[in-house]
């Protein structure tokens, strides 16, 4: 290798190491128009693209990897099924690179839990518990957690009895590792509150929470999360006001478990809108910009103009330019002021929730360490109230935010689905009542909820621990 070409390894390799993964892109793609015969590069290449936000980039580079034989082809397969599912809502294409992935390494288990992760996300229970059981025969010791957890998670429970739930129990009481601790723990926390066990299932459920911490050392800064709520309010004090020139998706955002995927999968129902899922396109640019939120607030036009830009063309990358789009990131609460100064028009829906089920539906969740304040009841609190601060403020400068309440949903649907409908400029169609028919995958923990007609089970699920949550009510009274 040429010493310029050795220059540029170093620079991609220095960079990745650093988290900068738009200059290791750089880098990669400099060595690889000196040197366009190095697979691994090709491959390495892929992922850094990915990580800056260019899946469909990172798809050609993933492609040119295998065009040069590069080795382990079913890990790229594998990589490949992952962005097509994940960024590009593609899951047809996503299946048939995960069978490319198992004609290569037949029984391989990341292969298989993707498979059967795909089929949850299309509603297909039986089939996805299928290849669940595979994973699990199949798996050796380090994947044995993950694998039996899956199953469990896409099982239907009725009796506490039930041998997959002793399954569970017995490799917990004989695994050291906090993260398949973790893993299990949450399978056997939903198992639990399925059959009506509710204090065994709440003790399932705080261990596996605390065994998450330790798997992960996340841990949940309350002031720093109060000074970004400071900041943000100081820096957006006042509305944006003009038009995008471009037609914004629909933005739901609120708490996580607030009921935004119902709302959403109500408006994908309808004809002229596509389901945009939880797209990281918003909170990724926020993360680019440097000074945020300040800058963000004082950002000249030439500014707004590229972020715009970028958002946008990621947003047609992800889910095409047809028919009204939704971003469904619940935590997109956090960057309203973004919005609004990128798309002073965007239409936003606020989705919020009785304060008790939303605080315990987030401990019950084994969520991203990135959200470690769902790890205890004590800092969701907490984190709903810095929540309902920097709403309050949002609705203050822009009255036409729209508010949705989930427990009012599930008790007037169709009224409060014609509210959601007018909110967003269109016309009635009856059948977003039938949004639970709707094909399509969906990437969401409340999979299987939406999958089912409207009910309102989940509202008041509270009082089934009423007993065990003494502190949460003192802290949301």
């Amino acid at each position: 290798m040429s010493q310029q070409a050795e220059a540029h390894l170093r620079r991609a390799q220095a960079a990745r190491a650093a988290g900068r993964s738009a200059e290791a892109a750089e880098a990669y793609e400099a060595l690889l128009a000196l040197r366009p015969d190095l697979p691994d590069t090709w491959f390495n290449l892929a992922m850094m693209r990915r990580a800056s936000g260019r899946p469909l980039e990172a798809l050609d580079a993933y492609a040119e990897a295998l065009t040069r034989k590069v080795s382990g082809p079913e890990e790229v397969h594998l990589n490949r099924a992952v962005i097509l599912s994940d960024d590009l809502g593609r899951a047809d294409e996503a299946e048939a690179e995960l069978l490319l992935a198992l004609a290569l390494r037949p029984g391989w288990v990341p292969a298989l839990l993707n498979l059967g992760n795909l089929h949850e996300d299309r509603g297909d229970r039986p089939a996805a518990r299928d290849v669940y059981a595979r994973a699990l025969e199949a798996a050796g010791p380090q994947d044995r957690a993950l694998a039996l957890s899956r199953l469990a998670n896409a099982t239907r429970f009725t009796s506490p009895d039930d041998p997959l739930i002793d399954r569970l129990r017995d490799l917990l009481s004989c695994t050291a590792d906090a993260s398949e601790r973790a893993e299990l723990g949450f399978a056997l926390g939903r198992a639990l509150d399925e059959v009506e066990a509710f204090d065994a299932a709440f003790d399932a459920y705080a261990a596996a929470n605390q065994d998450s911490r330790r798997a992960t050392g996340a841990r949940y800064d309350r002031a720093a999360q109060e000074a970004f709520v400071d900041r943000s309010i100081a820096a957006f004090d006042r509305p944006a006001t003009g038009v995008s020139g471009a037609r914004p998706p629909v933005f739901i955002l609120g708490m996580f478990r607030s009921g935004s995927t119902l709302v959403e999968r109500i408006l994908a129902a309808h004809s002229q809108v596509v389901s945009g899922g939880e797209l990281g396109l918003l909170p990724a640019l926020a993360r680019r910009i440097a000074g945020y939120p300040e800058a963000a607030a004082t950002a000249g036009d030439a500014d707004l103009v590229t972020w715009r830009a970028d958002y946008l063309a990621g947003v047609r990358d992800a889910r095409g330019d047809t028919g009204l789009v939704t971003d469904k990131r619940p935590d997109n609460f956090l960057h309203v002021g973004l919005i609004k100064r990128l798309l002073p028009d965007a239409i936003i829906i606020h989705t919020v929730r009785d304060a008790r089920d939303v605080c315990l539906s987030n401990l019950f969740l084994h969520l991203d360490p990135s959200m470690p304040w769902a790890m205890d009841l004590g800092d969701a609190a907490h984190w709903l109230g810095q929540h309902d601060r920097l709403t309050a403020h949002w609705k203050a400068l822009y009255p036409d935010i729209l508010t949705v309440s989930y427990d009012a949903l599930v008790a007037d649907f169709e009224t409060e689905t014609r509210r959601i409908l007018e909110h967003c400029g269109l016309d009635w169609e009856p059948g977003v009542l039938d949004f639970h028919a709707a094909k399509g995958a969906v990437r969401t923990a409340s999979v299987w909820q939406v999958r089912q007609p409207i009910y309102s089970r989940s509202s008041g699920r509270w009082c089934n621990y009423q007993d065990r949550i003494g502190d949460l009510l003192a802290a949301l009274a």
